[in-house]
């Protein structure tokens, strides 16, 4: 582990996706345990179905950002893995947009979209560099 830990730890754009994939697992967690304070701070609707539709986006944040921190503490990561996590980044930036255009969030939503979009551009940057 000591090596690839090394590989993770000296890699600066691995190291940041790695910082983003945890991050992204960890904020899919909160929204499927207190999806409505997620809700609130985008001053959007908190209807139990408003809640359970973030509770399932969160799970699928979870799965993403897990299987992406998996590969990228691993001694060679997934191309597929990676390519894919940058899609659901790049989805997310639209749906984000798209919410926020619609009025279904606040303004504080295009700071997702930011983020997302960002995540998105250095996850396919990283998918790049890995050899297929």
């Amino acid at each position: 582990m000591s090596d690839t830990w090394a590989a993770v730890r000296d890699d600066p754009l691995r190291w940041l996706l790695l910082a983003i994939a945890a991050g992204t697992f960890l904020s899919g967690l909160v929204l499927v345990v207190v999806p409505g304070v997620v809700l609130d701070l985008l001053s959007a609707p908190t209807s139990t179905s408003d809640k359970l539709f973030f509770g399932i986006i969160g799970m699928f944040m979870v799965v993403v950002g897990g299987a992406l921190t998996q590969t990228l503490l691993g001694p060679a990561p997934s191309r597929l893995v990676v390519g894919w996590s940058a899609l659901q980044k790049l989805g997310a930036a639209i749906a984000m947009s798209l919410a926020v255009v619609l009025e279904v969030f606040s303004y504080a939503g295009l700071s997702l979209v930011v983020f997302d979009s960002v995540s998105a551009v250095l996850a396919a940057a990283y998918w790049w560099r890995i050899q297929p």
